[in-house]
């Protein structure tokens, strides 16, 4: 990926998103050594199919499905353990297919994924691929330009995925992160969160930069020093803010609730995606942009 925020090292990050037709289906979200490297065998030929050039670099991969939050983290947690457990293994660089699998049910470093976010229609395994930097460049250049619109896994790599992990699997594509971005940035749009997306964009992209959502009726928030500030008002700090001039009770109170609701919303996305968020109470009297500021 040509963006130097997204890559500031010389890899591709990228998945293979398992979309799931029925969701009760789970088996493990952990595969053994074995069930892993053949994963990853069928995972570099697919690749390798769409750019050629992939097959120069290392592909590295885990036996293991997470859910979209878990790597749209700020600094790419699990894309990056990857990288740095990958850094250890012993053999030449260029053209190695390295998967990590599970010993006596456990993944090595921070890699087992959170059961907290199980159970989603979308499952992704996360891919690195990385070599010398003219490749890597190449390659990078090639899939944003392609994967969204030709990167259908082949039907042996979809049903050894549907085999190991249990799942019963709809589509198996590939996606770098830009289109993981891409693709997210849409579904909250429908889910009627995209007032928060640009902050958390700029979490993820540009974690030490600044941005803010200053835009009534939602949420006043500022992520600033990598972490997401949500003013908190009391009911008259919210009503002479958010509702100056109504005197109707009831659609007071269900203003409220429903900001209130819309705050914990926000918090819960937030977090999911790896920011840590900070509650600044807003006295009465004060200006909440210079509380969250």
């Amino acid at each position: 990926m040509p963006d130097s925020a997204l890559n500031p090292a010389p890899v591709v990050r990228a998945a293979l998103a398992l979309e799931l037709g029925d969701v009760r289906a789970q088996g493990p979200d952990t595969l053994a050594q074995a069930d892993a490297g053949a994963l990853g065998e069928r995972i570099a030929r697919d690749l390798a199919g769409f750019v050629p050039a992939a097959a120069g670099l290392d592909l590295i991969t885990v036996g293991a499905h997470y859910d979209p939050v878990e790597l749209l983290r700020p600094g790419w947690p699990l894309h990056d353990e990857l990288d740095q457990l990958a850094a250890r293994a012993p053999g030449e660089a260029g053209g190695r297919v390295i998967a990590f699998g599970a010993h006596e049910g456990r993944l090595p470093g921070a890699l087992s994924p959170a059961p907290e976010h199980a159970g989603g229609p979308l499952r992704l395994v996360p891919l690195v691929l990385r070599g010398d930097a003219g490749t890597t460049a190449a390659v990078a250049d090639a899939f944003e330009r392609e994967l969204m619109e030709t990167g259908m896994a082949g039907a042996e790599t979809a049903l050894h995925a549907q085999e190991v992990f249990g799942l019963a699997i709809e589509h198996a594509r590939y996606l770098t992160a830009h289109d993981l971005l891409a693709m997210t940035a849409l579904q909250y749009e429908h889910a009627g969160i995209a007032p928060l997306w640009p902050v958390l964009e700029v979490a993820l992209l540009s974690p030490a930069d600044e941005a803010s959502l200053d835009a009534a009726p939602e949420p006043l928030v500022h992520y600033t020093g990598g972490e997401a500030r949500i003013a908190l008002f009391s009911p008259a700090a919210w009503r002479a803010r958010y509702a100056a001039g109504e005197d109707d009770e009831a659609r007071l109170q269900r203003g409220w609730m429903h900001f209130e609701a819309r705050q914990r919303q926000f918090d819960a996305v937030l977090r999911a995606h790896g920011v840590p968020v900070r509650f600044d109470h807003c006295p009465d009297d004060a200006d909440p942009r210079s509380v969250v500021g």
